[in-house]
């Protein structure tokens, strides 16, 4: 998830359209409807909201912990591990028969205070215990993981640099982090993950530049992760042309954090409500069909990043008040058009 929404102007605008398309009537589980797991995100404290628990158990087969599973939530001070809050999250989904999708073992904001000072052996010798002790404890239970997430610079302007790369290289701590990973649980399938590959496309040729290398380098990298926050005014067909691209590579595709904020950053926002829902409308058609277009094996999972309307990220923050509509549900629980649109393109 990036820690701010990157939004483009774009000249996409859907003429034919001349209202919000209204919201649909109830339908069968979103789980029932795709031919692969649907996922969603959540933190341990939304498990004691029975509303969301029961929308949670009827649409999703698959949960990614939000935040309980990131080094920020394990990683103590003294660089030992605290499982408390990520086996919360394992045993909620184990009880409601959910598939768990394990986010993220390594991440360029988090980590640098309690590997701060050390010497080259020892960073790499922790590196690779905290990546082998967190996969290993899942085994089993973990299906897959996003290894490393958010690999390549905002403007995709070649890869970040921060903590990691400094201290073990830019593309051998991505290859390290793969190799131990796999090395400690060979059936998990491991993901590289990162977001505005769709709405950047100098920022998705970059990523699969990267995925290429990783893969001819023999790292066991066997998907993509697009978390596609998805910035509803860039053009038509540019969803579609970045899952073609990465569809070449024969890896599994992991729709991974999927939302399409109704807000832009420019200064005024003009567009008219109804010009919004069917920008959102379109760019998520787009999507889901474009994913639906992927040969059976790579289509891995479908996720969203939060079950209702008022539990995204992008609702949390001050600055932006509350009154966003990212999701496929709203606070009550019921459908809203852009449920529909994946509903639509799915049939």
């Amino acid at each position: 998830m990036p820690t701010r929404r990157s939004v483009l102007s774009g000249s996409f605008a859907l003429a034919a359209c001349a209202g919000a398309p209204s919201a649909p009537a109830a339908t069968r589980p979103l789980k029932d409807l795709l031919p692969c797991p649907v996922g969603v995100c959540g933190m341990s404290g939304q498990f004691g909201d029975a509303g969301w628990r029961e929308l949670v158990a009827r649409e999703f087969d698959q949960f990614t912990p939000e935040w309980e599973m990131k080094m920020e939530a394990i990683l103590r001070p003294d660089r030992s591990l605290d499982f408390s809050r990520a086996d919360a999250c394992a045993d909620f989904a184990g009880r409601n028969g959910m598939r768990l999708h394990g986010h993220a073992l390594v991440w360029y904001s988090q980590g640098a205070e309690p590997f701060a000072g050390l010497d080259k052996s020892t960073f790499a010798r922790d590196y690779d215990r905290y990546v082998r002790e967190v996969t290993a404890r899942y085994r089993g239970r973990a299906v897959s993981w996003d290894v490393v997430n958010e690999p390549v610079a905002e403007d995709g302007d070649g890869l970040r640099t921060h903590h990691w790369s400094q201290s073990l290289g830019e593309i051998d701590h991505i290859r390290r982090a793969f190799d131990v990973a796999h090395e400690a649980d060979p059936d998990a399938v491991l993901f590289l993950n990162d977001y505005n590959l769709e709405n950047l496309p100098r920022k998705g040729a970059a990523f699969l530049r990267l995925v290429e290398t990783l893969m001819k380098a023999g790292t066991p990298i066997h998907g993509i992760g697009t978390q596609s926050h998805l910035d509803v005014e860039i053009a038509e067909g540019q969803i579609a042309g970045f899952f073609r691209e990465a569809a070449q590579f024969g890896l599994k595709i992991h729709v991974s954090e999927l939302d399409a904020s109704l807000k832009s950053d420019r200064r005024v926002d003009l567009r008219p409500d109804g010009q919004k829902r069917a920008q959102q409308a379109a760019r998520v058609t787009e999507l889901t069909e474009s994913f639906m277009a992927l040969p059976d094996d790579q289509r891995f999972a479908f996720t969203v990043w939060g079950a209702r309307n008022s539990d995204s990220w992008l609702n949390r923050d001050a600055r932006a008040g509350s009154g966003d509509q990212p999701l496929l549900f709203d606070a009550s629980g019921a459908p809203t058009p852009m449920h529909g649109a994946v509903v639509a393109a799915l049939d």
